[in-house]
C-alpha cells in the first residue's frame, strides 16, 4: 500500500504575508511530495510496504540511510504543518501554559530557547518542543532526525532547512524562527500532542 501525500490543514496562501504561498507550493508540492515519492519506490514490494512510518523510522534508523531519511522527512513534515496555523502564536492556554512556566520559567523563556536551538541549528535540521517525562524541552535535531529516536515525545517543530524560509526570508532565519513563535506555531496542536 502505497503512502500518500495529507492535504494540507489550510490553502497554500492562508500564512500569507509570513509565508507565501509560493514558499508552500515548493515545499510541500515539491520537497515534500519528493520525499513521498521516493520512500514508495523504496517500500513497494517489500516488508515495509504496510507499515506505519513511526514502525519504518524506528527500523531503519540504524543505518541511516535513504529508507530513513525519505521516511522521517515524510513524519517530520506531515507534522511541520500542522504545528503552524494561520493566526497562531500569541499565548499558550491551560496546561501548556503551566508546563511552559514551569519547564521554562516563562513564555519569553520558552522562545529564547527555542529560537537559540533553531538558529544555532548548523545547517538543515528542525527545532522541537518535546514531552520529556513530565516536563517541555527544546531540543534540535539534524537533517531527518527526529525526537522518537531518543524517545522523547514531539508536541510541535519549526523546519529550519532552507528550503522553508528562503524565498521569503532569504538568509534570515532568525527573522523566520521569530515569525514562527510570536504568529504562526499552533499551540492547539501542542495541546491535542500533550493529550494524545
Amino acid at each position: 500500500m502505497a503512502f500518500s501525500l495529507p492535504p494540507l490543514p489550510w490553502v497554500e496562501s492562508a500564512l500569507e504575508p509570513l509565508i507565501s504561498a509560493k514558499t508552500i507550493s515548493f515545499h510541500y508540492g515539491k520537497h515534500h511530495t519528493a520525499y513521498l515519492n521516493k520512500l514508495n519506490e523504496l517500500t513497494d514490494g517489500t516488508a515495509y510496504a504496510n507499515q506505519s512510518l513511526e514502525t519504518i523510522i524506528m527500523g531503519a534508523a540504524k543505518d541511516k540511510g535513504p529508507l530513513f531519511n525519505n521516511a522521517a522527512q515524510v513524519w517530520n513534515h506531515n507534522f511541520f504543518w500542522n504545528s503552524i496555523k494561520p493566526n497562531g502564536g500569541g499565548e499558550p492556554q491551560g496546561e501548556v501554559a503551566s508546563l511552559i512556566t514551569e519547564s521554562f520559567g516563562s513564555l519569553d523563556k520558552f522562545k529564547e530557547e527555542f529560537k537559540n536551538a533553531a538558529v544555532s541549528q548548523f545547517g538543515s535540521g528542525w527545532a522541537w518542543l518535546c514531552l520529556d517525562g513530565g516536563k517541555f524541552r527544546v531540543i534540535k535535531t539534524t537533517n531527518a532526525e527526529l525526537p522518537m529516536l531518543t524517545g522523547l515525545k514531539a508536541l510541535v517543530t519549526c523546519d529550519v532547512w532552507e528550503h522553508a524560509y528562503y524565498l521569503d526570508y532569504q538568509n534570515r532565519r532568525p527573522d523566520f524562527v521569530q515569525t514562527f513563535l510570536d504568529k504562526l506555531i499552533n499551540w492547539d496542536f501542542v495541546a491535542a500532542n500533550l493529550k494524545a
